[in-house]
């Protein structure tokens, strides 16, 4: 019974053990089974080995006085079946040491895999840990970097120059993109900043043209006019003349259209605006 005892004070440790397979588990209740039916077995026997010594004994106790040698006989029956039921408790027993000495190498197996499961989760913690702390620098310098970047970015806002070259190209992406007050502001601020640029006759145009493109005749031939009065010898003076003549031409102003044209035609001979001059020409007669 102690044996047994000790079997179900293992049995809850074995259950409980995480690293143990349910192969293992089903061996070791194998095991635990077959010793209950074997101590099943022999207390069994035992029972009848007591009923049969009992029976023995009381006849021999009753022939004992009429019969002496057969008595001794009888009693060296009894000694030697004493002996064969000790030889066989102590056969038990050795089967019993021998399943102890099972369940302890078992119950040793159970025991290393914890250890190693253990082992494993502390080395695995340290690995987490280490990495944490990697992210965390990692982090901490990707924060620099970008605290670095947003300072040079800013610092680099506040050197930056505005060019008048600049001023001048943003007005001209404005007309091309369709939004000609947007440009046309941009062109009248790049001449209030730049009167004297070379670019100043081209942004007078390009502010005639927002008005041309908006209906606004009047406003643009004022614009067109700014570069005929101003930079006569321009490259745009041309372009300026033609577009001019086309404004008063919208407003049925025909003769201010043709003088326009005339003086294109005389003035800037070999420009390539002079044919499209001709022809407007022939058609205002």
């Amino acid at each position: 019974m102690k044996f047994i005892t000790r079997y179900l004070i293992l049995l809850p440790f074995v259950m409980l053990s995480g690293c143990a397979s349910q192969g293992a588990l089903d061996a070791a209740r194998g095991d635990i089974d077959a010793v209950k039916t074997r101590l099943f077995s022999l207390e069994k026997d035992l029972g009848g080995v007591r009923t049969e010594s009992k029976e023995s004994l009381g006849s021999i106790q009753k022939d004992f006085k009429a019969d002496v040698a057969l008595f001794k006989t009888d009693v060296s029956a009894v000694r030697k079946l004493s002996a064969d039921i000790q030889a066989s408790i102590e056969s038990t027993k050795g089967e019993m040491q021998g399943l102890n000495g099972k369940v302890d190498d078992f119950a040793n197996s159970l025991k290393k895999p914890a250890e190693e499961l253990a082992r494993y989760r502390e080395d695995a913690d340290k690995r987490i840990f280490n990495l944490e702390e990697r992210i965390l620098k990692l982090q901490k310098s990707l924060d620099d970097i970008t605290k670095k970047i947003t300072e040079l970015s800013q610092q680099q806002k506040k050197d930056e120059v505005i060019t008048p070259d600049a001023i001048y190209m943003k007005g001209l992406d404005s007309f091309k993109a369709g939004n000609m007050a947007a440009a046309r502001d941009v062109f009248l601020k790049f001449l209030e900043q730049y009167p004297q640029h070379e670019l100043a006759a081209n942004a007078y145009y390009w502010v005639g043209e927002t008005y041309y493109n908006e209906k606004s005749y009047e406003s643009a031939i004022l614009a067109f006019q700014e570069i005929i009065t101003k930079y006569p010898q321009k490259e745009k003076t041309p372009a300026a003349l033609l577009k001019q003549a086309m404004a008063f031409k919208a407003i049925n102003d025909t003769k201010s259209a043709r003088y326009v044209l005339k003086k294109l035609v005389e003035s800037h001979p070999k420009s390539e605006e002079v044919k499209k001059a001709k022809e407007m020409l022939k058609e205002l007669k």
